[in-house]
């Protein structure tokens, strides 16, 4: 009977080492997600101040606009 106590009571540490283990690593898991959505958070914000979270169609506009602006000054400079 002893012997059944002592093998429970060891179980029963075992099972709570396991589950401290387990919320450690949830609460890492957890901070971890926290910094990526921070990091991601700052990364589409930097994508957005530099211009580059265009679509292409804006890109080809832009583009043809500088084309357009780099014809006119040509022209005015041959007519000059």
């Amino acid at each position: 009977m002893e012997e059944k106590k002592m093998n429970l009571r060891l179980d029963v540490d075992v099972r709570k080492l396991e589950a401290e283990r387990l919320r450690k690593g949830k609460t890492k898991a957890e901070e971890d997600l926290d910094s990526l959505k921070t990091d991601y958070k700052k990364l589409r914000l930097s994508i957005r101040t530099a211009g580059l979270g265009k679509t292409s169609e804006q890109w080809r506009e832009e583009i043809q606009e500088e084309k357009n602006k780099a014809n006119r000054w040509e022209r005015k400079f041959q007519e000059v």
